[in-house]
């Protein structure tokens, strides 16, 4: 098997279960647990490999928080395209990703804040107050139905009972 395909078997069986046992996915892969484990290190530290989440439905805990998507568009930096103000706009610690995005706006960043007003802050103060950027859309996310490929809402069933005649 040729090394890219190995890494992509590899990548594939991890990219949604990010906590399987190496020895479970020897297995399933029909591949060396010592294989793998040492083309998952060298595949970290090429960063391939960028870390491991764990994907949490935030809507069944008591912790309250708020995730707004807002587009961004801006004035290209000479030489430097959009990599500089993406930069600047990603050092922030509430934001969790910032993407480079085509159509009518140029970034799409994505940020979490305990209140709408704390969003609203951010995007007013530290966001909209670059010289760079000349608007912003921002959308809040009410409720979460599928997050990184995982279903997070269950499926409405209809309780009532059939009444016949």
């Amino acid at each position: 098997m040729q090394k890219e395909d190995f890494r992509k078997k590899i990548l594939k069986a991890i990219e949604h279960e990010g906590r399987v046992d190496l020895s479970e996915l020897s297995v399933r892969l029909d591949i060396p647990e010592a294989d793998i484990a040492n083309e998952m290190n060298e595949m970290e530290k090429e960063g391939i490999i960028c870390g491991y989440l764990t994907l949490i439905d935030w809507d069944k805990t008591d912790s309250e928080t708020v995730t707004a998507l807002i587009e961004v568009k801006c004035t290209p930096q000479r030489g430097q395209g959009f990599d500089t103000i993406a930069e600047r706009i990603y050092k922030y610690p509430e934001v969790n990703a910032v993407y480079l995005i085509s159509g009518g706006f140029d970034l799409l960043v994505t940020l979490e804040g305990r209140t709408l007003r704390e969003v609203a802050s951010f995007v007013t103060d530290k966001l909209s107050a670059q010289e760079s950027i000349l608007s912003c859309a921002t959308h809040f996310i009410l409720r979460r139905y599928k997050d990184h490929g995982t279903i997070l809402a269950k499926k409405y069933s209809d309780e009532r009972q059939l009444v016949t005649p």
